[in-house]
Order: C-alpha cells, then sequence, then structure tokens
C-alpha cells in the first residue's frame, strides 16, 4: 500500500496540526497529575484522525482486472443506482447508468473501466448535495468524460458530495489510455456514475460492494 500524491500537502499540514495540538498539551497539562488523563485522551482522538486520513489517501496493491469485452468499475464503493436514465450533457438520449457511492472510508483513487480514447473532458461547477442525492448527477460539481473504444462510447462523472471539496481528472481530450490505469482522485465522501450504451450487460448488483480497477461493472 502507498499514498497518493493528492494527499502529501494535506498529511503535511495535519501532522503539523497534530504536533501544535499534542506538544503544549503535555508541555502544560500533563505535568498537572490530576489532568495528565487529559493530555493522553486529546493524543488518542488527534492521532485516530491523523490515521484515519492517511488511510483516506491510501492506494492498495491490486492486480487489475482487464479485458476488450469488459467495463471495469472506476471507483470503489457500493452500487447504489442501476437504472436508465436520459442523459442531457452529451449523448442526449438514454443510457443505462450504475451509480458507485464512495464512503470517506473508501480509497478514493479513480480508474478508466476501459482502453481507448478520451473524446470529451468537461468540469461543472455545482451545489454539494449529499452524494446519493438523485439530482447529484445532474446539480452537483462534478467532471464527466466520455471514453471511446471499438465497442462505443461511455460517459464516467466524478461527483462531488457533501464532504467532497475537490475533484482531480488527469485526462485530457485525445489521450489514449489504459483499463484500469488511473483517472483521478475525489477528496473525501462522493459518486462516480458511469453511463453505459442501452445493450450494456451490466455485472453488479444494486447495494453490492465493489473494488475500483478489478471489479467487472459490465459487459459489451
Amino acid at each position: 500500500m502507498t499514498v497518493h500524491k493528492e494527499g502529501y500537502k494535506t498529511i503535511a499540514i495535519a501532522a503539523l496540526a497534530f504536533a501544535l495540538i499534542n506538544l503544549p498539551s503535555f508541555h502544560y497539562i500533563s505535568p498537572n497529575g490530576q489532568w495528565q488523563w487529559l493530555s493522553w485522551a486529546i493524543l488518542l482522538i488527534t492521532l485516530a484522525a491523523f490515521l484515519f486520513l492517511i488511510s483516506f489517501f491510501r492506494v492498495p496493491n491490486r492486480t487489475p482486472t482487464r479485458g476488450d469485452n469488459l467495463i471495469i468499475c472506476p471507483a470503489d464503493g457500493k452500487v447504489v443506482v442501476i437504472e436508465e436514465a436520459f442523459d442531457e450533457e452529451y449523448f442526449k438520449d438514454r443510457r443505462l447508468q450504475v451509480s458507485i457511492f464512495m464512503s470517506p472510508a473508501n480509497v478514493h483513487r479513480n480508474v478508466n473501466p476501459i482502453s481507448g480514447e478520451v473524446v470529451y473532458n468537461q468540469y461543472h461547477r455545482g451545489k454539494y448535495l449529499v452524494a446519493w442525492h438523485p439530482k447529484s448527477s445532474t446539480e452537483n460539481e462534478r467532471h464527466s468524460v466520455v471514453l471511446r473504444n471499438n465497442h462505443g462510447e461511455i460517459l464516467v462523472k466524478q461527483i462531488a458530495g457533501a464532504m467532497a471539496r475537490r475533484i482531480v481528472n488527469y485526462l485530457s481530450v485525445g489521450q489514449k489510455i489504459e483499463q484500469s490505469a488511473e483517472m483521478g482522485f475525489i477528496k473525501f465522501g462522493s459518486r462516480v456514475d458511469v453511463l453505459l450504451p442501452p445493450g450494456a450487460k451490466v455485472q453488479v448488483r444494486l447495494n453490492e460492494t465493489v473494488k475500483g480497477g478489478v471489479t467487472v461493472l459490465a459487459s459489451w
């Protein structure tokens, strides 16, 4: 397991805050034996928060799943939506939507569901509704990309949630991409939508827990 580069600055700031809280605590509070327990309580609470922050930016070692006829889950989390939806942004028709909710405890690194070419890339400002809200797909801050290969096109939306305030996307139009390679990162709770052609065969179930780059989401 490694730590994602998006976490370096955040973790460094958190480490500084950890020191600034605990050093004065043990210097001024701990010498008073009656209140020594308070210093240890502060240490344990701030240490737990610091370790959780590090775990949020973790990148686990995994063997990626690949296949020309496969569409791989772009994110870790739980499948919260499998339904037909009208896409107003790019396709302008009905598509099969599969949505993955990412809690703060999930890995937040996003990967490419297929190999191919990036043909559309657009960032949208928006609201910060909770990620499982039905309107979060169209009203929240989000970053949309369309990926194309010889089977067709899919649209992937990185959607900010109530806690997320930064979406990172590393792709650009015209770029050739590899399946399960890194696509981007979303800081804190969020959601990823995948819009598939109507004929795609979904391989996941509602409420199933999936792993980005590993679990097969659908097939062409």
